[in-house]
């Protein structure tokens, strides 16, 4: 019995093992056929078949996904930001910067070819460090995902017990549902769309700016501040608007509600200097309408004085949150340095800013060796600040306008006074230097054969929108203005927007050698020929103006992924 025991025990050791390796051969064949099959990716192997996918293999989960499309058409892969295809804020952020000025370079040199004698068009001025220069920041707020009521306990909600799910939220009373809450978001728009891409860092964006927005949207969470949606028109925070001084460091925030009852407000604004105590002030601007546009007509100050204050071209500036205020704050001062040298300031011209917004470029005319400024907007909010500018500087020879700069332009013409109040004074002033900075649509007929018409020495044309600028200058060209000088100044790397100055001066005060051109003289004499009689600033009598469509590459116009850039180059 003992031995019939000991070959039954050795029997079932033998069985086993055999069945174990039997197991261990047959999962062997099986883990291999899988590996081959699934690694093949469907695609047709040596013998010409078509294996099956199998999802559930561990190689074919591991397995890096290839980009989409959209991603590898917008560079995500290779991107320094996570959500680039998906935002377009910056979408040559994956081109080199260098490639990006050459590319910036060429497009002004296709537009102006035509109109400029070789040798005007100067190399387009950068950045030395294109990152974070953002110091105005835009972000708009939008409902995410459902989330539970706050002080829920998730051992509450049993599904197959509904009475257990009612249970009292943070702002629902005993026996009362919680009203529902959702996800903050807080970001960019897509480009060409109001769909909001969530960001916690923007390369281009100024980084306390950034951390202010934050800020923002976690005491929303914090106090159930409901986002604004669009759709319905609901909810309250809409948009936060952010500006940080330059060279002061002063920060102004501006709460965009969707009502005017703000009565967490104090609360709200003492959290957030605690956790951003660079701010200096924060406004609530009241926006009750169902539109794109940002701002609305009411306001009051919550924190602070309201304002803030930063220096540009040594010249101080009180910025409001309706101020208009170029955002990149580096790159300004270029390119209002660039602009004086180019007017040639000696202390004896006038000279007209037209556009001229808060005043910006007026005051460091006045500063740079202007006699006389007189600027000219129709935005009145711009031009109090633009008096505020010139009295906080102590600049006595600029004076603003409010009005019309066609209009204004038109008068001027009518009464050929060079802005002066005698035409003798204005003949002893040292001559006219017009600068003028339009919105992206660019100037009218109206306005340029009116500065034609006051003759001005000079005129300093800049633009954010250098397609504009082009059939512009193209109509300048017609009556009598010829180029001599373009420069481009790069104010958004990684975008596609372009700043540029160009000069032009009469073609009658130009030699033959400086022209460039054989047959100057006639040219000038048709133009003569062609030019409106003094005063005639309806465009009755003016030719039809040129088509303007200069070869070179699309400048597009600013979409909502910033919309900021519709402001600020305004």
């Amino acid at each position: 019995m003992a031995n019939h025991e000991k070959r039954r025990q050795e029997d079932a050791k033998k069985k086993a093992k055999s069945n174990t390796r039997a197991k261990s051969g047959a999962g062997s064949k099986r883990d291999f056929g899988s590996r081959g099959r699934v690694g093949d990716s469907g695609q047709r192997g040596p013998s010409g078949s078509k294996g099956p996918q199998r999802s559930h293999s561990k190689v074919h989960l591991a397995a890096k996904p290839a980009p989409s499309r959209a991603a590898r058409r917008a560079g995500a892969s290779d991107s320094p930001c996570p959500v680039d295809a998906r935002c377009g804020g910056c979408k040559n952020l994956c081109v080199p910067y260098t490639k990006q000025l050459i590319d910036k370079q060429l497009c002004i040199e296709r537009l102006f070819a035509p109109l400029a004698p070789d040798g005007t068009i100067s190399l387009i001025k950068g950045m030395k460090d294109p990152y974070h220069y953002r110091n105005k920041v835009i972000s708009p707020f939008a409902p995410g995902k459902k989330l539970p009521p706050r002080g829920q306990d998730r051992k509450a909600i049993d599904p197959h017990n509904r009475k257990t799910a009612d249970v009292r939220g943070a702002k629902g009373g005993k026996g009362k549902r919680s009203q529902a809450r959702y996800e903050i978001l807080t970001g960019m728009y897509a480009a060409g769309s109001h769909e909001l891409v969530p960001t916690d860092k923007c390369l281009i964006e100024n980084e306390t700016a950034k951390k202010v927005v934050l800020a923002v949207r976690d005491i929303m969470r914090k106090h159930d501040v409901a986002p604004y949606r669009e759709d319905t028109g609901t909810g309250f925070m809409r948009h936060v608007v952010v500006r940080v001084g330059h060279t002061s460091g002063e920060v102004l925030v501006t709460l965009v509600t969707n009502s005017d009852d703000f009565p967490s407000s104090k609360s709200f604004c003492r959290e957030l200097i605690r956790l951003c105590p660079a701010v200096t002030t924060v406004v609530q601007n009241v926006n009750e309408r169902q539109t794109n546009v940002i701002l609305g007509d009411k306001e009051r100050v919550l924190y602070g004085p309201g304002f803030i204050l930063d220096e540009l071209c040594g010249l101080s500036f009180r910025i409001s949150s309706k101020s208009f205020y170029q955002v990149n704050a580096t790159q300004t001062e270029v390119l209002y340095r660039a602009a004086m040298e180019l007017a040639g300031f000696d202390g004896t011209q006038v000279a007209i800013d037209a556009y001229c917004g808060t005043g910006t470029i007026g005051l460091v005319a006045a500063k740079s060796g202007a006699a006389r400024v007189i600027g000219v907007d129709s935005v009145e909010s711009a031009i109090r600040d633009a008096r505020t500018n010139a009295r906080h500087n102590g600049v006595e020879n600029a004076e603003f306008v409010a009005g019309d700069a066609t209009d204004f332009m038109c008068e001027l013409a009518k009464e050929g006074v060079l802005g002066a109040e005698s035409p003798e004074e204005g003949a002893q002033a040292g001559g006219l230097v017009v600068l003028m900075d339009p919105p992206r649509a660019g100037s009218t007929e109206e306005f340029l054969r009116a500065a034609a018409a006051l003759a001005p020495k000079r005129i300093v044309y800049i633009s954010c929108n250098p397609e504009t600028q082009a059939r512009d200058v193209e109509f300048l060209d017609s009556i009598g203005y010829a180029v001599v000088a373009v420069q481009p100044v790069d104010m958004f790397p990684h975008t596609d927007h372009i700043e540029c100055i160009v000069a032009l001066e009469p073609v009658d005060s130009l030699s033959s050698d400086r022209w460039g051109k054989e047959g100057w003289e006639e040219e000038a004499d048709d133009a003569e020929a062609d030019e409106a009689p003094e005063g005639d600033c309806d465009g009755d009598a003016a030719d039809e103006v040129p088509n303007g469509e200069a070869p070179g590459v699309e400048v597009p116009a600013a979409d909502p992924a910033d919309v900021a850039a519709a402001e600020e180059v305004e």
